[in-house]
């Protein structure tokens, strides 16, 4: 019992070094574009916690010592916009943005993996049009000087630049998964095993331990190819 007690304790605290999903070129820049989401997952937590504490100075400043403020809102504004547009790409990773499933499990496993990947291309379409739009208005904000409207008057070329970067990374993040679909397999994508709401979430990402996360029904049909995620 103790000796089985130990080796669990230590392999929920030691964390193997990243494998990459996919071997090749392919892989390589999967593992790097999730580092990449990490390090982006940590800085957007800070900027929702720097907007909360802005907007709580704010608070107290106008209503307890009634004195104006003309900063607070668009500063908590832009920390959002970046937190928002910045993660994108890791919650795709995750396959964690809101999807309709009501389709799910009424279709088979092939035709569960056409759409996937169809939805996946619109999509992948539709962000890469968001992103070129973002890039020229970014473009137009830095030539032309273009400020808010509001006293304060910060350049607009800061949430622009948020939007434009954040949705080229989900760009990029979009195009790994179609080819790792194409190539490997809708499990090599994440498309297999799904969560089971957010402590499935918690228990995969904060204690490491895969093999004891739940997981839903097979509608990839990836489980009776011997695939494993």
């Amino acid at each position: 019992m103790s000796h089985a007690f130990d080796a669990a304790s230590a392999a929920a605290e030691t964390h193997a070094a990243p494998e990459p999903r996919i071997p090749g070129l392919l892989g390589t820049l999967d593992r790097g574009v999730k580092s990449v989401n990490h390090v982006i997952m940590l800085l957007g937590g800070i900027a929702l916690v720097c907007a909360c504490l802005v907007l709580s100075y704010s608070v107290v400043i106008r209503y307890v010592l009634h004195e104006p403020t003309d900063w607070q809102d668009e500063m908590a504004v832009f920390l959002i916009v970046g937190a928002t547009f910045f993660s994108a790409a890791a919650v795709q990773a995750k396959r964690g943005h809101v999807a309709i499933e009501a389709l799910t499990g009424l279709l088979s496993p092939r035709v569960n993996r056409a759409r996937l990947l169809m939805a996946d291309i619109v999509s992948f379409v539709f962000v890469v049009f968001f992103a070129w739009k973002s890039w020229s208005l970014l473009h137009e904000a830095w030539v032309d000087g273009q400020v808010s409207q509001s006293t304060w008057g910060p350049p607009l070329w800061i949430p622009y630049s948020l939007m434009a970067v954040g949705m080229s990374l989900l760009s990029v993040q979009f195009v790994l998964q179609i080819a790792e679909a194409i190539l490997y397999g809708p499990d090599k994508a994440g498309w297999a095993k799904p969560k089971i709401g957010l402590g499935a979430d918690l228990n995969r990402d904060l204690k490491d331990r895969p093999d004891l996360t739940p997981s839903g029904p097979d509608v990839m049909g990836t489980r009776t190819t011997g695939r494993h995620q």
